[in-house]
């Protein structure tokens, strides 16, 4: 079964920027390949929300209103592992952050968290002064 961690989070003051990374275990590099992979968070009191994703072709994203244009997501398979370069945060950006993967064949981005397979135990990002 797919291990995914999170690491990257922190308190940051309004403005700044962090970036988080998520490191996939027990698959080889070419399952790696094979999963979509995607970035959802939660703050408290809300439902969890898509926020990025990232196909299988790396040139394939998609991100909520939210995150466009401020976060960037990546992935880097020879490492297994995929980014989220967060910048200009806001204090509405606090929340724990997950990563998310599923295998599939098909290059398709998936925002939609009931698709994902595989959940990290979520990395705590606060925005504050």
């Amino acid at each position: 079964q797919v291990q995914l961690v999170e690491s990257g989070g922190g308190l940051v003051q309004p403005g700044g920027s962090l970036r988080l990374s998520c490191v996939a275990s027990r698959l080889d590099g070419d399952d790696f390949r094979r999963h979509v992979m995607g970035w959802f968070r939660q703050a408290p009191g809300q439902a969890r929300e898509f926020i990025a994703g990232v196909g299988r072709i790396e040139s394939n994203t998609k991100y909520a209103d939210s995150a466009n244009g401020r976060f960037t997501i990546s992935r880097d398979n020879t490492k297994m592992t995929q980014y989220l370069q967060m910048n200009n945060l806001e204090p509405e950006d606090t929340a724990v952050y997950y990563c998310a993967a599923r295998e599939t064949w098909a290059n398709i981005v998936f925002d939609d968290e009931a698709e994902y397979d595989y959940w990290g135990q979520g990395t705590q990002v606060t925005v504050s002064s």
